[in-house]
């Protein structure tokens, strides 16, 4: 497996790469300050600039010094501002296994933008890290959040019973995963990634 860092991906429509301190204000604007976007999340809404800040500032250092660290900020290309973040939020490299979390700005809810930053983020792990597995988990009430990761090519592997705290409290999860023998089984002779209809 590779340890390639956070590299700049590019969609469509997005640009994923690092953040700059630049950034700061359209992701205080833009998702971190909405009780919405953090419902179902394990922190709670920014109350600052300053914090956007303090949060840059600490992944620069981690990007800086961290091969192994994978985190992007989702630039939308029309707009030219960051609306949102994905990246691994746990790691088992003795497995090659990442899990992947991911969060936007509500203007941006269902237009299918996060499943084109999932999709992107899964190329570049299967084709590029090595990974053999990603994992995604999400509150059980919230469905939508399942719904980008089965349009991905994830498959529900079942809910774990209160087995995650966040701003809901302590709550049951439902956990989804691709192995990279699935997603190289998707492929279609042109390389695109194909999505059956169950």
């Amino acid at each position: 497996m590779n340890s390639l860092g956070t590299q700049r991906l590019e969609t469509s429509r997005l640009i994923l790469r690092r953040a700059t301190s630049d950034d700061a204000p359209a992701m205080y604007k833009n998702w971190v300050c909405d009780p919405e976007v953090t419902k179902y999340l394990t922190w709670s809404p920014y109350k600052s600039l300053d914090e956007a800040h303090d949060y840059i500032r600490e992944q620069i250092e981690r990007w800086e010094h961290d091969d192994s660290f994978y985190d992007w900020f989702i630039e939308l290309k029309s707009i030219g501002e960051v609306i949102g973040t994905i990246g691994f939020v746990r790691s088992n490299l003795d497995i090659a296994s990442f899990d992947v979390g991911y969060a936007i700005g509500r203007a941006w809810w269902g237009q299918g933008i996060v499943a084109e930053a999932l999709a992107e983020v899964e190329r570049f792990a299967f084709e590029e890290i090595g990974a053999n597995r990603l994992v995604g988990q999400h509150d059980v009430n919230n469905p939508n959040s399942g719904k980008v990761m089965q349009k991905c090519g994830m498959t529900y592997e079942g809910t774990l019973r209160q087995a995650a705290r966040n701003n809901q409290g302590i709550v049951d999860i439902c956990q989804h995963s691709i192995i990279a023998a699935d997603y190289f089984l998707g492929k279609s002779p042109n390389n695109e990634v194909i999505h059956l209809e169950s």
